[in-house]
């Protein structure tokens, strides 16, 4: 009875055990193409459809501004190769995270979590919805503005329905990904389709003396970088779901070999059909650059132009969430943030805390009327990480030799990528200096206070307060601390 007794809960042990990884370990769901389909899924987004105005303003002419474009297209495949070595020697999800973490000790990758978990991430969820929800707005009210608590309102409905979808289910999250990829690119093919129909049939003339009147000065090809890179931003993404992507050593390099080139290669595309149409200064007194293409060319079927850039920015969106919440659970995990940030889902098997915290954060940002200023200044910050990362790469090289790289870039592109971030971080400051650059960096220096505070230190007075806390909210939304790694 009693050897009975001990192989029965030897047995229930062994299911136990065979139960855990299946409810507290982040699954790998994602294939190849929903690997590409983030990367093209998140960077094709509002981007495309507002930085042509701010980079043509900075050029002042049409052959730098395409120039412009092809260089930014090259600077973020540069940047994603290598990411890509970064992302297959330390395969864990969280992007730059971890690869601070590991290149310079906790502080500097504290300092990024910080930076991008309180401003840069949630901020840009918040104007990527903003965007959708004015497109979507706009046709309903013609001749005018939409009301502002109206596109508010609405833009906090999106962000309350990617953060659901996202929570429930990693695969739901990557097929609503996928659909509004599919979508999008649409979109950008009726642009790029309609743009070489127009070309073909002789429409050229804009492209005539196209270097006449460019600024070449130092501080407005700055600018007009910023503005190409931030509607390129998103080459990284893969990186924060490499521990969800099926063959990560495989599959990585190869979805920003293809995905990379395919939004450098519509970018130029997409510019090239707005010209055909649209002179400069026309392009520039353009209130929404894609609608007034359609406007003149798609008439009387220039609704679908609006219609599919909404669901371009949602798939954006969706992109940007499903992306943040990985880093937020990572920043979690490592005791950089609230521990409950770190927990699965025992039913959904997500990290569904990081993800409703980081909409809850993107819906405070809807309330301010305009943050785009703020945004773009905080761009500077994400350079300043961008350039310290890949220079971590650098580092790397000599400090952890022994480390396993299925992926090496030639040492020269790590180095010229590291330089181009410096220029970018510099030139801005140089060419125009003010004071939001300061408030950025003071920003940025204010997450030590926080961090000797609460995590280097753990006051116990702060650790009674979060105890509870953390119980209740596991009880609440029935997570689980994630498994050990087995290593």
């Amino acid at each position: 009875m009693g050897d009975t007794g001990l192989r029965k809960r030897r047995e229930d042990e062994k299911s136990v055990q065979s139960q855990e990884p299946k409810t507290t370990t982040l699954q790998k769901e994602l294939g190849l193409i929903s690997g590409i389909c983030i990367i093209v899924g998140t960077i094709i987004g509002s981007g495309i459809f507002i930085s042509p105005k701010s980079v043509l303003s900075n050029t002042e002419a049409v052959g730098p501004c395409l120039i412009i474009w092809a260089v930014c297209g090259v600077l973020a495949m540069l940047g994603a190769l290598c990411f890509a070595e970064l992302g297959t020697m330390i395969t864990k999800s969280g992007g730059e995270y971890p690869y601070l973490m590991e290149a310079y000790g906790p502080i500097p990758a504290y300092l990024f979590s910080w930076v991008s978990l309180m401003v840069m991430k949630p901020s840009s969820f918040a104007i990527i919805s903003l965007s959708f929800s004015e497109y979507v707005c706009t046709p309903f009210y013609v001749g005018c503005r939409p009301p502002v608590i109206v596109v508010k309102c609405l833009a906090a409905a999106a962000i309350v329905f990617i953060t659901m979808v996202n929570s429930l289910s990693v695969r739901l999250g990557s097929y609503v990904q996928n659909i509004f990829t599919a979508a999008k690119l649409v979109i950008v093919a009726i642009i790029i389709i309609s743009g070489l129909v127009l070309l073909a049939q002789g429409n050229t003339k804009n492209f005539d003396n196209s270097f006449e009147g460019a600024q070449l000065s130092v501080g407005a090809i700055s600018l007009a970088f910023y503005n190409g890179l931030w509607a390129y931003d998103g080459w990284n993404q893969l990186n924060y779901i490499t521990e969800e992507l099926r063959n990560p050593y495989r599959n990585l390099p190869l979805a920003i070999i293809i995905g990379i080139p395919l939004v450098t290669v519509c970018y130029i595309l997409i510019n090239v059909s707005y010209f055909t149409v649209m002179t400069a200064t026309e392009l520039l007194q353009s209130q929404a650059v894609a609608v007034t293409f359609g406007d003149r060319v798609l008439y009387p079927a220039s609704w679908v132009v609006p219609l599919f850039v909404a669901f371009s920015t949602i798939g954006a969106a969706n992109g940007s969430c499903f992306t943040a919440g990985r880093l937020i659970y990572v920043a979690g995990r490592e005791g950089h943030m609230l521990k409950v940030l770190s927990y699965i889902s025992i039913k959904r098997l997500t990290p569904a805390p990081a993800i409703i915290f980081h909409g809850i954060i993107a819906t405070i940002y809807i309330i301010p009327g305009d943050i785009n200023s703020l945004v773009n200044y905080f761009s500077f910050a994400a350079w300043i990480f961008y350039g310290l990362t890949i220079l971590g790469l650098i580092v790397m090289r000599f400090t952890r030799k022994e480390l396993e790289r299925p992926i090496k870039v030639p040492i020269v592109i790590p180095v010229l990528v590291t330089f181009i971030s410096l220029f970018l971080i510099l030139a801005p400051i140089i060419s125009k200096p003010t004071w939001e650059y300061l408030y950025c960096v003071l920003f940025i220096l204010s997450g030590l206070i926080f961090y000797f505070l609460f995590v280097h230190y753990k006051f116990g007075w702060a650790q009674k307060i979060s105890k509870p806390i953390t119980m209740y909210l596991q009880m609440l939304m029935e997570v689980v601390p994630p498994e050990e790694d087995p290593e």
